[in-house]
This record gives structure tokens, C-alpha cells and sequence, in this order.
């Protein structure tokens, strides 16, 4: 016999419940408030926040602003649900440019917490504290803005509470709440205060909007990051792209300094992410991580804003259009040699070594030079090395730089003839060749110091961005296979293979139905064939089912032609001349990317006569 269990009856929740089940959408932990209330005083126009913490938080919020204030017939109602000054209508929604809109954020807070409300407008004579538990209201003293405090975080809800990490964890979350809003608002100034502390203050950026969003970048996340990192600038039609990336020497172990705003809202969006991700494949390679702090600025209609809570989640109309404008803004940025520019990531040492008494900064080298106007002797000495774009060709690959063995009482750096050859009038970026060492590096001299360059990355990566152009606009070469490779497929890939059989071709790949639920591989690229057809066919599917076509196809012919670079560059313990070196970095100049090998290895760095000097200890 089947027991019944009673049955409640169906009703309607009490709306202090319906509030707190809201609360646990909006409020995870108090960096959830410190976003929520800094968001609200950001929308009031607030050019001062101040943000009071005890506990981490749990004990007391406090956040502080000089904006606009509320006036006081509307405190009571600012703490209902879904009360706002943000939208009115459907159209408003669908537009919205503000911080906040969903007029949930207030009575959440109040629901699972002890609340107060102190503000004045400009044109009342005091202010107003509303107590958001007794709806008791009375005059108070404060200048213009608003000034909420919200105390015993979950003291209704103690199960949450349970939740909650440490105090220093709690802090550590709230801190990066607050230095989210200023990465992306240099016009504000910020404090947070913890225990009676002052733990982190972001002054007011005065200047243009270029000078002061990377000045507030510095004061957040420190003047290395400046830099170590290049400006994005991009525009493709409405959507604009700014920011700065930082170099592949700047990567890190996590994905923690990875900041996107859209229209000025911090968001983690899997489109964006993967687009500036994708923009570091050509020279980041392995687990490492970039970092880069990047602001989309769209259509405020052609997003949709309101898809969670915590409005930390974005929804594109085009989704293609944003990652194709973040994909290109990032690698353009990044395309561009560092040859001569004075930052951290060409340094050898680090800025503490450097003796205190020299503080004159180096010459800043001209970034670039045209290669046309390279003189006659180093033209020729570039069509010697292969290195012209006319001078490597596919076929070619297999006989350029074969490696010579070096005698066993070789010296080990290659002498130099008496008199070096020549530079024209002015500084080349990467100076002048001195020697080679160990068959290995090549040594240069320019105006700040010495330049120590890996020859053979240095050159796979000329012959990459080489063979990339030249093959742009062929497809790769692929083998028939004898027997073709069937395997059991899923619909989605059978729907795949059906949809993309040009882009298949392109990959050199055929893949067709054999049946309704078997592919079978008739064909794979020539330089794949002795592989596991099968496998290869189930990734690219996979990689075809997910991604973009075209990202998909250039990643797979990036491979490949990184693969016969690596195997066409100069080889270790191979002889140089001067002027073969010469040629080498003059080419590295002027080419794309050349900064990173393929495998996202550094080909370059600089040893200025300071670093040179701290080694030697002279001026101490």
C-alpha cells in the first residue's frame, strides 16, 4: 500500500520571506553589498566613495558618497521591492545605461541585515535617517549625498552566515569589489577603511580619459602592469574597444587580473573572455594566463543587462560582432614589436637592483623602421638569409639554416672583424651585432645598453608571420586515405561535418555521412597522415561545434605553419657573420609578433648600462 504524504496546501509566501529567498539571489557575502551600495553612489554621481568595513564586513558596511542624495518623501520607498528612480517602462529596460536598474538591491540588503538610511539633497535645509527595521524617520546631520550602513549581515538567516569565510577572506573580496568600480571610473576617488584602518585609497585622476584611466591603473594594479602592457584602441562600427593588454611576459599562473567592462559594468562574460584568450594564442602558449583590463563600449540596446541578480552577466545581440572587434583590438595591440620601448618586459633585472643614485631615465629608440629604407648592404645580406618576403618559399623550407657543426675547440663567442660594419645615421631599435655566443645568442649594442637575442626564435617567427602571409589565401594539402576511417558520430557532429564540409576542405579535411549515425574521414592534411585520422576528425568537430569557423581554420593553419617554421629557422651552433646578424635584427623590427616565438617564447631582452652597472656595483 502506497503512503501518502500529507499534502500542504497551496499559498501565498509572507513577504519578509519572498524578500530573503530574493536575498540570497542579490546578496552572496558582503562584497555583494559593497558592489550593489558602490553602484548605487556611482549612479547618484557621487565623486567621493568611502567604504567602512568591521569584520570583514559581516559586522558593519558603510559606504559613504557626496552624490546626489535622496530626497526625503522617497527614503521609505527606496527600501521597497522593486522601487527605482533607474527605469519606468519596457523601453527604458531595453536601454538601460545605469549602474543599478532592478530596484531589488536596497530591501534584499534590509531583509537580512540591520539597515539605515542617512541622506540629504542640495535643496533640503538637513538630512533624513530612515531605520530600516522600524521605518522610523528623523532629521539628522550630514552634508549632500547618502551614507548607508548595513550591519549584522544574515543575522535573520543564520544558516548563511555558516557560510562565510574568514574575516581577512571576506576583506579580500570586498577590497576587490571596490577596485573593480575604480579600474573602470578614474573620475571617482575611493577609500575603504577596515577596523579604523585606512587599507586602500584611489585618489581623483585629473587629465584626459586616456592619462587618467592608465594612472588609475597604476595606483590599482601597480606600475608595472603599465608597464608591461600595451594600449588597445579599436573601433568597428557602434562598438568601441579600449583598454590595455599586457605583453605574453606578463602572463600569470591564474586568471585573476582578467577585467572587462561593458558600457562601464564589470562583467565575467564567456564571449569576451574567449576572445581576448584566442587573441594570445599566436604568442602565449601552455596554462599561462594573460592579464588585460579592456573596456567595451556598445549600443546600450544591442545588450541585455538584465539577465542575473547580480548584473555581473551580459547577453549580446551579436555575439559574433563582439568577439570578432575584442579578438582583433587585442592582437593588433599585440602585433606591434617592442623594440626599443623602455618597459619591464625587455629588463633583465628587476628596478630594485638598479643603483639609487642613477635616476636618469634612458632614451626612448624609435619603435620601427621601414624596411625599404634599409641601406643596399643590408638588403642584400636580408636576401642572403632568406629573410626578404619574396625569399622564403614553402618548398625552401627543408634547405634554409642547415645547421654545421661547430669543431670541438671552437671559441666560444665568434670574433668580430676590426672595424664593425656601419649603421646608418640614427639608433637601431635592436643596435648593432657585436658577437655571437655559444652559437646560441647573438650579442647587440644599442644606446641603452646590450641586447641579448635568441637567434633561432627569433628567426621561427619571421618565418611564421612569412609563411602566414604567403599562405593566407590557400587552402591546406591534404592526402586521401586508401581505406577511409568511419566512427560512430553523435548528431551534433554528423550536423557539423554536414554544415562546414567547405571549411572541412579548407582544413584539409573530408569528412562525410556514411550512414546516419557513422562519418568517415576520406581525407587529412598531408603533413597529419601517418596520425589517428579518427581523432583528429572528432576534435576538429568538436572544436567546428563550439567556436567560430574562421577562428577554428586559423588556429589549425597557424599550427601547422608554426610547425615547419620551427623547422625552417636557424638552427643552434649555426655561424653568423656580423652582417647575417644584422639582417636578422633588422628584420626582427620590423615584423609582427616578433617579440614571441611561436612557442611564446621571448626572442629579445634588454640589458641596460644601469642593470649593467648594479651587477658590477659601481656608483655604490
Amino acid at each position: 500500500m502506497t503512503v501518502i504524504a500529507d499534502r500542504r496546501p497551496i499559498r501565498e509566501l509572507p513577504d519578509e520571506l519572498i524578500s530573503q529567498i530574493a536575498a540570497g539571489e542579490v546578496v552572496e557575502r558582503p562584497a555583494s553589498v559593497v558592489r550593489e551600495l558602490v553602484d548605487n553612489a556611482l549612479d547618484a554621481g557621487a565623486a567621493q566613495i568611502t567604504v567602512r568595513l568591521l569584520a570583514g564586513g559581516v559586522r558593519l558596511i558603510a559606504v559613504e558618497d557626496d552624490g546626489s542624495g535622496i530626497p526625503e518623501p522617497e527614503l521609505a520607498t527606496a527600501l521597497k521591492r522593486h522601487a527605482t528612480s533607474k527605469i519606468a517602462s519596457l523601453a527604458d529596460l531595453e536601454s538601460v545605461g545605469t549602474m543599478g536598474f532592478r530596484g531589488e538591491a536596497l530591501a534584499a540588503i534590509s531583509s537580512v541585515s540591520e539597515l539605515s538610511l542617512l541622506s540629504r539633497t542640495a535643496a533640503q535645509p538637513n538630512a533624513f535617517l530612515l531605520d530600516g527595521r522600524s521605518g522610523e524617520l528623523r532629521p539628522a546631520a550630514r552634508g549632500v549625498g547618502t551614507s548607508v550602513e548595513v550591519r549584522e549581515l544574515f543575522f535573520a538567516t543564520p544558516a548563511r552566515r555558516k557560510f562565510l569565510k574568514t574575516d581577512a577572506t571576506e576583506l579580500a573580496h570586498c577590497i576587490e569589489a571596490v577596485r573593480r568600480h575604480a579600474l573602470a571610473r578614474p573620475d571617482v576617488g575611493f577609500a575603504i577603511w577596515h577596523e579604523g584602518k585606512l587599507v586602500e585609497q584611489w585618489r581623483r585622476c585629473e587629465g584626459s580619459s586616456a592619462q587618467a584611466h592608465d594612472r588609475r591603473l597604476a595606483d590599482v594594479l601597480g606600475e608595472d602592469f603599465l608597464e608591461r602592457s600595451v594600449l588597445v584602441e579599436h573601433r568597428s562600427g557602434n562598438l568601441t574597444v579600449r583598454g590595455r593588454a599586457g605583453v605574453p611576459d606578463a602572463a600569470r599562473s591564474r586568471s585573476d587580473w582578467q577585467y572587462c567592462w561593458v558600457n562601464g559594468r564589470y562583467v565575467r562574460d564567456k564571449v569576451i573572455g574567449h576572445a581576448a584568450r584566442s587573441a594570445y594564442e599566436d604568442v602565449l602558449h601552455g596554462q599561462r594566463q594573460p592579464v588585460y583590463a579592456l573596456h567595451v563600449a556598445v549600443d546600450p540596446a544591442r545588450i541585455d543587462v538584465n539577465v542575473h541578480p547580480t548584473k555581473i552577466e551580459v547577453r549580446f545581440r551579436d555575439s559574433r560582432e563582439v568577439h570578432q572587434a575584442v579578438r582583433h583590438a587585442v592582437e593588433n595591440a599585440l602585433a606591434a614589436p617592442r623594440a626599443g620601448a623602455t618597459n619591464g618586459a625587455a629588463s633583465l633585472l628587476p628596478a630594485s637592483a638598479l643603483p639609487a643614485e642613477d635616476a636618469a631615465s634612458a632614451t626612448v629608440m624609435p619603435t620601427a623602421f621601414s624596411s625599404t629604407a634599409a641601406p643596399a648592404p643590408y638588403r642584400q645580406f636580408q636576401q642572403g638569409l632568406g629573410l626578404e618576403p619574396s625569399g622564403i618559399r614553402v618548398e625552401e623550407l627543408g634547405a634554409l639554416w642547415q645547421p654545421s657543426p661547430r669543431p670541438q675547440d671552437a671559441p666560444v663567442v665568434a670574433p668580430a672583424p676590426a672595424t664593425p660594419a656601419p649603421l646608418p645615421d640614427g639608433d637601431w631599435p635592436l643596435g648593432r651585432a657585436l658577437a655571437q655566443l655559444q652559437g646560441i645568442y647573438i650579442l647587440a649594442e644599442n644606446t641603452q645598453g646590450l641586447i641579448v637575442v635568441d637567434m633561432h626564435a627569433a628567426h621561427e617567427r619571421i618565418v611564421y608571420e612569412r609563411l602566414k602571409t604567403q599562405l593566407d589565401a590557400d587552402r591546406i594539402a591534404s592526402q586521401p586515405l586508401l581505406i577511409p576511417a568511419t566512427f560512430a558520430a553523435t548528431p551534433q557532429e554528423v550536423a557539423t561535418a554536414e554544415g562546414c564540409v567547405t571549411v572541412l576542405a579548407t582544413l584539409g579535411l573530408e569528412i562525410t555521412p556514411f550512414s546516419p549515425r557513422t562519418l568517415a574521414v576520406r581525407a587529412v592534411p598531408t603533413s597529419l597522415a601517418q596520425g589517428d585520422a579518427v581523432e583528429l576528425a572528432r576534435s576538429v568537430l568538436a572544436e567546428l561545434g563550439q567556436h567560430d569557423a574562421s577562428t577554428v581554420v586559423q588556429r589549425a593553419r597557424n599550427e601547422l605553419l608554426g610547425t615547419m617554421a620551427c623547422h625552417g629557422a636557424v638552427r643552434a651552433n649555426r655561424r653568423l657573420t656580423l652582417e647575417e646578424m644584422n639582417a636578422l635584427l633588422r628584420q626582427m623590427e620590423t615584423t609582427e609578433r616578433s617579440d614571441q616565438c611561436n612557442h611564446g617564447r621571448p626572442t629579445w631582452r634588454q640589458l641596460t648600462v644601469r642593470e649593467l652597472d648594479a651587477l658590477f656595483l659601481r656608483g655604490r
